[in-house]
């Protein structure tokens, strides 16, 4: 016999064990489907930490999200004893003049301050002076540079955080059927039917939040919408990891007006001498069964000597460790977050556009609300797919 469930929940990354975690506290019968036995390297939620922060640059949109997100990931590690949020404050910093673009929108700085003040989020604009005497591990500013510090921002521990939610939704009767292929995905009357490799599993409504692998599962007009990108992670070893202090943020540089004149990262963990930097690309497209997953020395290399020489206090140019991530990314780089077009039981969440973890967990909680019609629910109109008028008629 064919096994039926409420709600099923096809990817468990970021999003798919937030849905599933989510959709266990409302009681649902739910299970979890993924082809690997998260949290894993192969996908986009791992390298032991990402950056947080309520005010995002990317849009007020998100903001509701990510603030759901931090609760949620205080009242997990209060449930689990695990620590998942270091609120160490988080710096974006950015040219204070001039016409610039980073994450694909202008002014990123001036954007992190008014989402912040919309949401009377706590937070501190700093000029240049003022950065290089809090962060002095900042070297070289042109002096002309504007700042957004939010002390409430810091960095989440993705593998701790998906671990943790898989586990509560175990506990809460999620059933989870790790190393299990979703083959298709078809509509029919009354519900939906998922073919797997290890058989049918039947639904009423399903949740797809597979990351780089949506577009090969589902097809148009997803195949049309997401590209996947290439990401690499570099640690450098430090000669003093004093000169990163106990205020020491994560931050965000973008230290020229392009794209491509960005870096972010992190201060070191608790008794590490290593920093963990990456910047960006969205030039090169890959496919998750084909990724080249060894980072190689030159890579490695021309990060330091492009973005870490001479901004970093005491970042040699000895790499500890390197890994490569993917970005499942939409044409404006914002999230989708909505109904299939030919499958209204079909519930897609995925293209986190490289900004999508800090929200993941308010992203789960809005999923479960969506799914279980709660009422409260978070407009989730400006993920639509809608908005690229490519959907099928």
């Amino acid at each position: 016999m064919e096994d039926r469930f409420d709600i099923a929940v096809v990817g468990l990354g970021a999003m798919g064990s937030a849905a599933l975690y989510q959709l266990g506290l409302r009681g649902a019968k739910a299970v979890g489907l993924d082809r690997f036995a998260p949290p894993h390297a192969l996908g986009s939620s791992h390298g032991e930490s990402r950056i947080t922060r309520q005010a995002v640059g990317e849009g007020r949109d998100y903001a509701p999200f990510v603030l759901a997100s931090h609760r949620i990931w205080r009242a997990l590690e209060a449930e689990t004893g695990e620590t998942l949020l270091t609120a160490c404050g988080a710096l974006v910093l950015g040219p204070g003049s001039g016409d610039t673009s980073h994450h694909g929108k202008p002014d990123f700085v001036g954007r992190s301050i008014d989402a912040a003040r919309a949401f009377a989020i706590p937070h501190e604009v700093l000029d240049a002076g003022e950065i290089a005497r809090r962060f002095p591990q900042f070297l070289n500013l042109n002096g002309d540079e504007k700042a957004y510090y939010e002390p409430g921002g810091g960095y989440v521990r993705p593998e701790r955080c998906i671990a943790a939610q898989l586990r509560r939704a175990g506990e809460l009767g999620a059933d989870i059927r790790t190393g299990t292929t979703v083959l298709s995905i078809l509509k029919e009357p009354g519900g939906v039917r998922i073919e797997t490799d290890r058989g049918v599993v039947l639904a009423d409504q399903v949740v797809v939040s597979a990351g780089a692998w949506t577009a090969p599962l589902l097809g148009s007009p997803f195949t049309d919408l997401l590209t996947v990108n290439r990401q690499l992670l570099h640690w450098y070893a430090l000669d003093d990891a004093s000169a990163y202090g106990p205020e020491a943020p994560v931050f965000i540089w973008m230290h020229g007006s392009g794209e491509t004149d960005y870096l972010y990262g992190f201060p070191p963990l608790p008794g590490e001498a290593q920093v963990k930097v990456a910047t960006e690309q969205y030039e090169t497209s890959t496919r998750a069964d084909v990724l080249d997953r060894a980072v190689g020395p030159e890579e490695s290399a021309a990060m330091h000597r492009h973005h870490v020489a001479g901004r970093l206090a005491s970042a040699t140019a000895r790499v500890t460790k390197a890994a490569a991530c993917l970005y499942t990314v939409t044409p404006d780089r914002g999230f989708i977050i909505d109904r299939h077009p030919r499958m209204d039981r079909v519930l897609v969440v995925s293209a986190c556009s490289g900004h999508g973890f800090k929200h993941s967990a308010g992203i789960g909680e809005a999923v479960a609300n969506e799914m279980s019609r709660a009422s409260g629910r978070i407009d989730l109109e400006p993920y639509s797919l809608a908005r690229f008028d490519r959907s099928p008629q």
